[in-house]
Protein backbone atom coordinates (compact mmCIF):
# COMPACT_ATOMS: atom_id res chain seq x y z
CA UNK A 1 0.00 0.00 0.00
CA UNK A 2 1.23 3.45 -0.83
CA UNK A 3 -0.11 6.58 0.82
CA UNK A 4 -0.57 9.74 -1.20
CA UNK A 5 1.70 12.75 -1.05
CA UNK A 6 -1.23 14.59 0.53
CA UNK A 7 -1.20 12.24 3.53
CA UNK A 8 2.60 12.43 3.69
CA UNK A 9 2.45 16.23 3.83
CA UNK A 10 -0.34 16.17 6.42
CA UNK A 11 1.74 13.97 8.70
CA UNK A 12 4.82 16.13 8.10
CA UNK A 13 2.88 19.25 9.11
CA UNK A 14 1.60 17.59 12.27
CA UNK A 15 5.08 16.35 13.18
CA UNK A 16 6.59 19.79 12.60
CA UNK A 17 3.96 21.50 14.72
CA UNK A 18 4.27 18.82 17.38
CA UNK A 19 8.03 19.37 17.54
CA UNK A 20 7.44 23.12 17.99
CA UNK A 21 4.59 23.33 20.52
CA UNK A 22 5.92 26.48 22.15
CA UNK A 23 5.20 28.82 19.23
CA UNK A 24 3.17 29.55 16.13
CA UNK A 25 4.67 28.36 12.85
CA UNK A 26 4.14 29.50 9.27
CA UNK A 27 3.36 27.42 6.22
CA UNK A 28 6.37 28.98 4.48
CA UNK A 29 8.62 27.89 7.34
CA UNK A 30 7.32 24.31 7.17
CA UNK A 31 7.69 24.24 3.38
CA UNK A 32 11.32 25.39 3.72
CA UNK A 33 12.06 22.85 6.45
CA UNK A 34 10.92 19.97 4.24
CA UNK A 35 11.83 21.57 0.89
CA UNK A 36 8.32 21.03 -0.44
CA UNK A 37 5.79 23.14 -2.32
CA UNK A 38 4.28 25.90 -0.20
CA UNK A 39 1.17 25.97 -2.39
CA UNK A 40 0.54 22.27 -1.86
CA UNK A 41 1.11 22.64 1.89
CA UNK A 42 -1.45 25.46 2.01
CA UNK A 43 -4.17 23.09 0.78
CA UNK A 44 -3.13 20.43 3.27
CA UNK A 45 -3.01 22.88 6.19
CA UNK A 46 -6.43 24.34 5.30
CA UNK A 47 -7.86 20.83 5.37
CA UNK A 48 -6.18 20.05 8.70
CA UNK A 49 -7.62 23.29 10.13
CA UNK A 50 -11.15 22.39 8.93
CA UNK A 51 -10.75 18.90 10.43
CA UNK A 52 -9.70 20.34 13.80
CA UNK A 53 -6.14 19.00 13.85
CA UNK A 54 -4.52 22.41 13.38
CA UNK A 55 -5.46 25.84 14.71
CA UNK A 56 -4.86 28.96 12.64
CA UNK A 57 -4.22 32.38 14.11
CA UNK A 58 -4.69 35.26 11.66
CA UNK A 59 -2.86 38.54 11.60
CA UNK A 60 0.64 39.93 11.43
CA UNK A 61 1.83 37.74 14.30
CA UNK A 62 -0.32 34.79 13.28
CA UNK A 63 0.53 31.28 12.23
CA UNK A 64 -0.51 27.72 12.89
CA UNK A 65 -0.17 25.27 15.76
CA UNK A 66 -1.64 21.94 16.81
CA UNK A 67 -5.27 22.28 17.84
CA UNK A 68 -5.15 19.13 19.98
CA UNK A 69 -2.78 17.53 22.38
CA UNK A 70 -0.53 15.16 20.36
CA UNK A 71 -1.81 12.27 22.49
CA UNK A 72 -5.29 12.89 21.07
CA UNK A 73 -4.23 12.86 17.41
CA UNK A 74 -4.67 9.28 16.22
CA UNK A 75 -2.48 8.39 13.23
CA UNK A 76 -5.08 6.01 11.76
CA UNK A 77 -7.76 8.69 11.90
CA UNK A 78 -5.50 11.22 10.16
CA UNK A 79 -4.73 8.71 7.40
CA UNK A 80 -8.42 7.88 6.96
CA UNK A 81 -9.17 11.60 6.76
CA UNK A 82 -6.51 12.40 4.17
CA UNK A 83 -6.78 9.34 1.93
CA UNK A 84 -9.70 9.44 -0.48
CA UNK A 85 -9.43 5.94 -1.90
CA UNK A 86 -8.39 2.80 -0.08
CA UNK A 87 -9.16 0.44 -2.96
CA UNK A 88 -5.92 -1.46 -3.42
CA UNK A 89 -7.14 -2.76 -6.78
CA UNK A 90 -10.13 -1.93 -8.95
CA UNK A 91 -12.34 -5.02 -8.80
CA UNK A 92 -15.62 -3.46 -9.92
CA UNK A 93 -15.20 -4.18 -13.62
CA UNK A 94 -13.15 -7.37 -13.34
CA UNK A 95 -14.89 -10.41 -14.82
CA UNK A 96 -13.72 -12.75 -12.04
CA UNK A 97 -14.66 -10.42 -9.14
CA UNK A 98 -17.72 -12.45 -8.08
CA UNK A 99 -15.61 -15.56 -7.50
CA UNK A 100 -12.20 -14.10 -6.73
CA UNK A 101 -10.70 -14.55 -3.29
CA UNK A 102 -8.20 -11.74 -3.70
CA UNK A 103 -10.72 -9.02 -2.84
CA UNK A 104 -11.32 -10.38 0.65
CA UNK A 105 -7.62 -10.91 1.30
CA UNK A 106 -6.82 -7.33 0.27
CA UNK A 107 -9.65 -5.98 2.44
CA UNK A 108 -8.27 -7.95 5.40
CA UNK A 109 -4.75 -6.64 4.72
CA UNK A 110 -6.02 -3.05 4.58
CA UNK A 111 -7.90 -3.50 7.86
CA UNK A 112 -4.73 -4.85 9.49
CA UNK A 113 -2.72 -1.91 8.14
CA UNK A 114 -5.21 0.59 9.57
CA UNK A 115 -5.42 -1.27 12.89
CA UNK A 116 -1.66 -0.83 13.32
CA UNK A 117 -1.93 2.90 12.59
CA UNK A 118 -4.82 3.14 15.05
CA UNK A 119 -2.50 2.01 17.85
CA UNK A 120 -0.37 5.15 17.53
CA UNK A 121 -0.84 8.82 18.26
CA UNK A 122 1.14 11.84 17.20
CA UNK A 123 2.65 11.81 20.69
CA UNK A 124 4.13 8.37 19.94
CA UNK A 125 5.73 9.72 16.78
CA UNK A 126 7.11 12.67 18.73
CA UNK A 127 8.92 10.53 21.29
CA UNK A 128 12.18 12.11 20.11
CA UNK A 129 10.70 15.62 19.90
CA UNK A 130 13.94 17.48 20.60
CA UNK A 131 15.83 15.45 17.98
CA UNK A 132 13.13 16.37 15.45
CA UNK A 133 13.25 20.03 16.39
CA UNK A 134 17.04 20.03 16.04
CA UNK A 135 16.81 18.48 12.57
CA UNK A 136 14.47 21.25 11.45
CA UNK A 137 17.17 23.79 12.30
CA UNK A 138 19.49 22.36 9.66
CA UNK A 139 19.37 23.68 6.11
CA UNK A 140 17.30 21.32 3.95
CA UNK A 141 18.86 19.91 0.80
CA UNK A 142 17.72 21.71 -2.34
CA UNK A 143 16.17 19.16 -4.68
CA UNK A 144 13.60 21.31 -6.44
CA UNK A 145 10.75 21.28 -3.94
CA UNK A 146 8.88 18.00 -4.32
Amino acid sequence: MRLTRYTDYAMRVLLYLGARPERLCSIAEIARAYDVSQNHLMKVVNDLVRAGYVASVRGRLGGIRLARDPGLVNVGQVVRHTEVDFDLVECGTCVIAPACGLTGVLREALEAFLQVLDRYTLADLLARRQDLADLFLRDPPRAGGS
